[in-house]
């Protein structure tokens, strides 16, 4: 494994700006470091888009090619089933994808508890701010997805 795509989706741009008390103050190039630190082997491709369509293609990139997924998807996480059948082709197709989340989502509002990627996904690690990717990265690493 030589690449890792890290696909963000909505706000998640605003990282360190956003709401730090609930995400972090953190920014998503502060997260790349973090990663790229953990693996410095690895390419992190780390890709953050507030257009769903372009989250698509990505899955679709990963559905082709086989890179592993981590996926924060943001407020798309609830309702989008574009998303969820996106998922789906990759980990159909025999790739990974790990459902990541900087909060946890069940501590929060009610229409966050559900998740409709969740049952397509890899996995799903919530609630450990930036750890969260780290673990789906190290779980990745480990599994030579």
């Amino acid at each position: 494994m030589s690449s890792v795509l890290v696909l963000n989706g909505p706000n998640l741009g605003r990282l360190g700006t956003r709401e730090p008390d609930v995400y972090g103050a953190g920014t998503l190039d502060d997260l790349r470091t973090v990663l790229q630190s953990d693996a410095p082997e690895t390419t992190i491709d780390l890709r953050q888009t507030d257009e769903e369509s372009q989250l698509l293609h990505w899955l679709y990139e990963a559905a082709d090619s086989g890179a592993p997924v981590i996926l924060n998807a943001g407020a798309w996480t609830h309702y989008s089933y574009a998303l969820r059948d996106a998922v789906s082709l990759v980990t159909k197709a025999g790739g990974t994808v790990i459902e990541v989340h900087l909060s946890n989502p069940h501590a929060r509002e009610e229409f966050r508890h559900t998740s409709v990627i969740s049952a397509v996904a890899s996995g799903v690690i919530a609630g450990f701010g930036f750890d969260s990717y780290r673990l789906a990265l190290a779980h990745i690493r480990r599994n030579g997805a």
